[in-house]
């Protein structure tokens, strides 16, 4: 298992951290409590940040003439400019993280499908399409970071591609910061298969960038670099690219194994595609090859152990491997 430098992740605050919720409450999950040894998590409550007590009357979002307002259901109290003046402190405070997780729905730290009332009382919603006065601007301030909230994350193929982006990002980071030509130049060469089932055309733009011909200063070539990688890192790969991954590895191996072997394989490779087996069986039969054969060049590739083995036992939702 390769070093894995630890991210560092704000997480809404009822998520494995305080009984803050309305109701009083801490919300259990999964995922958060098994990142906790691997993650340097940042908490936060906006709502218990502007002063609203725990347990506290629920808020909710009202429809505004410009733009949503955030409102106390029972009491008609007015939270907005508390909660805004909060979220604009904060983030600019906060600094460079490498991730957010929230809590889903929530009308302060929602990430979307957050419902919109016409106002307070027992009124019916208008929808559920928005984003929560923290969640929102976080998304806005932070283009490209990982961001999810706990009940996505249940979900399998969500939780892959976050924590592949994660740990990827924050490793990026450390190269980075380093501050030498040839910290960039290793992170390339060790991410390269996870590069190449993301997106191609952007690995092959990474690999422009670290040539840099023009000998362009460091902290230069990072900065256009970590833009490109968060472009390339916005969307799950597809089952295409990853398969062309593997099927690439396969050949480092041809000469030593077997027929049946072989066969294997690539009938695993075949249930992945037909989304009947998540991509962690492929990965772990070359994984057991790497280390059968010591093959050197996959051995660094972090395609193959993206994040902590650790994390891999997160129970998937059951609800499909499909976003």
């Amino acid at each position: 298992m390769k070093e894995q430098v630890k991210p560092r992740v704000a997480v809404s605050k009822c998520l494995e951290f305080a009984a803050c919720r309305w109701n009083g409450l801490k919300i259990s999950s999964g995922v958060v409590k098994l990142l906790k040894p691997h993650v340097d998590f940042v908490p936060v409550c906006p709502e218990v940040e502007i002063g609203l007590g725990v347990p506290r009357p629920p808020i909710r979002l009202t429809a505004g003439d410009d733009g949503p307002r955030l409102v106390q259901s029972d009491t008609g109290l007015d939270h907005t400019e508390k909660m805004v003046a909060f979220v604009e402190k904060f983030l600019s405070q906060l600094g460079e993280v490498d991730g957010f997780i929230l809590k889903e729905r929530s009308p302060s730290c929602g990430m979307k499908n957050v419902k919109l009332y016409p106002g307070p009382g027992k009124v019916q919603s208008l929808g559920s399409k928005n984003a929560g006065l923290f969640g929102g601007p976080v998304m806005e301030k932070y283009p490209g970071v990982p961001v999810e909230d706990e009940g996505r994350l249940r979900n399998f193929t969500v939780r892959e591609h976050f924590l592949t982006s994660l740990f990827t990002l924050t490793r990026f980071r450390a190269a980075r910061d380093a501050g030498r030509m040839a910290e960039l130049v290793k992170f390339q060469e060790r991410h390269k298969l996870i590069l190449m089932a993301y997106d191609q055309v952007k690995m092959r733009e990474l690999g422009k960038l670290i040539a840099n011909p023009e000998k362009r200063p460091v902290r230069e070539v990072a900065a256009d670099y970590r833009s490109v990688l968060l472009a390339a890192l916005a969307s799950p790969p597809q089952s295409g690219p990853v398969i062309n991954v593997l099927t690439h590895a396969l050949g480092y191996f041809k000469k030593g194994l077997l027929p049946a072997e072989k066969e294997f394989f690539l009938e695993s490779l075949e249930q992945y595609r037909e989304n009947r087996v998540p991509l962690g069986v492929p990965v772990a039969v070359v994984s057991s090859w790497i280390v059968r054969f010591d093959q050197p060049y996959l051995k660094d590739q972090y395609f193959f152990d993206p994040y902590p083995e650790d994390l891999i036992e997160v129970t998937d939702s059951g609800k499909g491997r499909e976003l």
